[in-house]
């Protein structure tokens, strides 16, 4: 049994907890201006919902944090199995579609999105199974064939909806796990493989996502129509120059250029307003989370929470590459939020949720 440290890693709470303010701030200085107008009619409308959601996340993180982490194993199927059902359930008439997408659920207070929490059900009964395998994992069949399948369902049903860069962040996470886990070096370059190969078909089997992907390669091609998202991310970034232009100030973001930029662009709104220095600094906050995370990963005191804690990294780690990554045209659009920056209730809530999960871990030690 794992002897309990007096306090969790304090400097991953202080880091998480400068996101989430850098995050509150943006959203309320990108949204401030557009939301004075209909629907929303109040300029405080997404400051407002932000702080109910970060107030919320940061409830659920603090429960989490004095859950015993060990408790979940117990859990693990039943979590894994409901947030099946969840992702067949959007899919139906009880899902709710923006944007061409059908992501939500609906129930009339307040809706949500089951990929988010698949994401985390999925890396719980990952670390839970893989931690009982044992040499096993390096068996193709009994180690890791299960979990491909695993990953493979889930990417599909949220794939179904469409959300791109949330399945490949899945899949991404379930792939460093059997890295960590011990798989074959040879194995996994296997899986790689085909698995860039069904990114690239995923691609152009949508024609909005070959229109993305080509707008990638080349935007000016289309500079109103595939490639505007990319050519007023990359204006807003330069336009900010070293120290930006100051919060509130941003022309792009203010006068409607830059699209989603309280969501999947914020990042370039940081840019702008906050210049180079403040998009150094949001990156610096999260290669110090990424540091943390693993340090607690590898000091675990038992393979289920070493497995767990690197899985709740990867995911926020893998999100915060690709978002960047698009917003810096490093990689074609995918529509993911930053987190802890972006808008949005169900990310922030689930990642803080996990956050909460990782800071338990920190508080164990492995008795001598």
């Amino acid at each position: 049994m794992p002897v309990k440290k007096k306090s969790p890693d304090f400097i991953l709470f202080i880091t998480v907890m400068m996101l989430i303010s850098i995050g509150v701030v943006m959203v309320f200085s990108s949204s401030s201006y557009y939301a004075m107008f209909p629907p929303f009619n109040n300029p405080f409308w997404f400051l407002i919902r932000q702080l109910i959601n970060a107030l919320l996340g940061i409830s659920v993180m603090i429960i989490m944090m004095k859950y015993d982490y060990w408790k979940l194993k117990r859990w693990a199927p039943v979590m894994l199995a409901a947030a099946a059902v969840l992702l067949v359930l959007v899919l139906t008439p009880l899902g709710t579609s923006r944007l061409g997408a059908q992501r939500w659920i609906n129930l009339g207070f307040f809706s949500f999105q089951p990929s988010e929490l698949a994401k985390l059900c999925v890396v719980i009964f990952t670390a839970a199974s893989l931690s009982q395998k044992g040499i096993k994992v390096r068996n193709f069949r009994e180690g890791v064939l299960p979990f491909l399948v695993l990953a493979a369902v889930f990417a599909g049903l949220i794939l179904a909806e469409p959300d791109l860069g949330t399945a490949i962040t899945l899949v991404g996470t379930v792939f460093i796990m059997l890295f960590c886990a011990g798989v074959r070096l040879s194995t996994l370059a296997a899986i790689g493989i085909l698995g860039a190969g069904a990114v690239i078909a995923a691609i152009f089997t949508e024609d909005y996502r070959r229109d993305r992907f080509l707008a990638f390669l080349n935007p000016e091609e289309d500079p109103t129509g595939a490639g505007w998202h990319i050519l007023n991310s990359l204006m807003s970034l330069g336009s900010g120059g070293l120290l930006g232009t100051g919060l509130g100030q941003g022309r792009h973001s203010k006068f409607l250029y830059l699209p989603e930029r309280q969501t999947d662009f914020i990042f370039a709104v940081i840019g702008e307003e906050l210049g180079f220095i403040g998009g150094c600094l949001v990156i610096l906050l999260f290669i110090l989370f990424i540091w943390r995370g693993f340090k607690i990963a590898i000091t675990s005191p038992d393979p289920f929470a070493s497995l767990l804690a690197a899985g709740i990294v990867s995911g926020v780690a893998l999100q915060a590459i690709i978002n960047i990554g698009v917003v810096t045209s490093s990689l074609p659009i995918t529509g993911i939020t930053l987190p802890f920056v972006s808008f949005g209730g169900t990310s922030l809530v689930f990642t803080l949720m996990g956050v909460g999960v990782l800071l338990n871990i920190s508080r164990y030690i492995t008795p001598k």
